[in-house]
């Protein structure tokens, strides 16, 4: 991503084919470059008009499910169907960008976590981020969601058993995280672009996943491809020997390439074998 460069070694299961990397570094800091890595961008704030309106949205969104209303997040949430004063868990939140857009819209219990974040910061009555891990809160979720987070987290087994322990019964788990099902990791290998070394400590493949979910007691509802041309783009790249902030996208690939890659992205996902899912799983009542 940054090119720092750096060679990695990672193992794979020879049973469910899910890799893990073989040492993690001691100090994994310097991998998130607060300056430059997604997640730690500053947080962008709405104003009162625009979170009056994105509330007006949300509710037309969860009452009728039609698409005019939907946010970009819409597909995931809808599936959730939260309440407006569900207790919700973000762990890894970054900067807190997406459970500030949730707040916009009219959630009034929202919690963040992250390790790497600078220091606490409570934005309001209804959001707060912790420079902490989910396992030291006290509090009971109802829905507690990982977005592309889980994949960085050294200890599958720990973490799922800390969200089910964190979950009210009947509470809702969501886990997007990329997947070594995916086609271009078995094409590309140490060039797919969300192997992303040293970072990614654990990436399953579903079939892992779902043995190692159902033997916490999690139930797996649902699994949902939901990859992008990124999978394609990101990896072309680094293929050409560039650095993910090297270069724009749209300085490579022509308008036309972009769009052929996106209807590829949409027909990997449709046949499952796409590099990124989300997994719906709920506990037990």
């Amino acid at each position: 991503m940054f090119g720092m460069g750096g060679t990695f070694a990672y193992s794979e299961c020879e049973g469910c084919k899910s890799i893990q990397l073989d040492e993690v570094p001691t100090d994994l800091s310097a991998y998130y470059s607060n300056s430059e890595y997604y997640s730690f961008l500053p947080l962008v704030q709405s104003s009162y008009p625009r979170r009056v309106f994105k509330q007006i949205r949300m509710n037309l969104f969860l009452r009728t499910n039609a698409t005019v209303f939907e946010p970009i997040y819409g597909y995931w949430l809808k599936k959730l169907a939260p309440d407006f004063h569900a207790k919700i868990a973000d762990v890894g939140c970054g900067n807190g960008q997406l459970l500030y857009e949730l707040y916009a819209s009219g959630f009034t219990d929202l919690h963040g976590f992250d390790p790497f974040i600078e220091k606490d910061n409570v934005i309001n009555s209804s959001l707060q981020l912790l420079k902490q891990r989910i396992e030291e809160s006290d509090t009971a979720f109802d829905i507690i969601m990982m977005h592309h987070a889980f994949e960085h987290m050294e200890n599958p087994t720990e973490i799922l058993n800390a969200c089910f322990d964190k979950l009210n019964p009947g509470g809702k788990l969501l886990i997007r995280a990329p997947v070594a099902d995916a086609a271009v990791w078995k094409e590309k290998r140490e060039l797919w672009v969300q192997l992303d070394a040293p970072r990614h400590l654990i990436i399953p493949t579903v079939s892992g996943f779902e043995k190692i979910s159902n033997a916490i007691g999690f139930n797996l509802d649902e699994v949902l491809f939901d990859s992008t041309a990124f999978q394609f783009w990101g990896t072309e790249l680094y293929e050409r020997g560039f650095a993910l902030h090297q270069k724009s996208v749209n300085d490579v690939f022509s308008k036309e390439e972009l769009v052929a890659l996106d209807k590829k992205a949409l027909r990997y996902n449709q046949e499952g074998k796409g590099d990124q899912v989300c997994f719906f799983l709920s506990k037990p009542i």
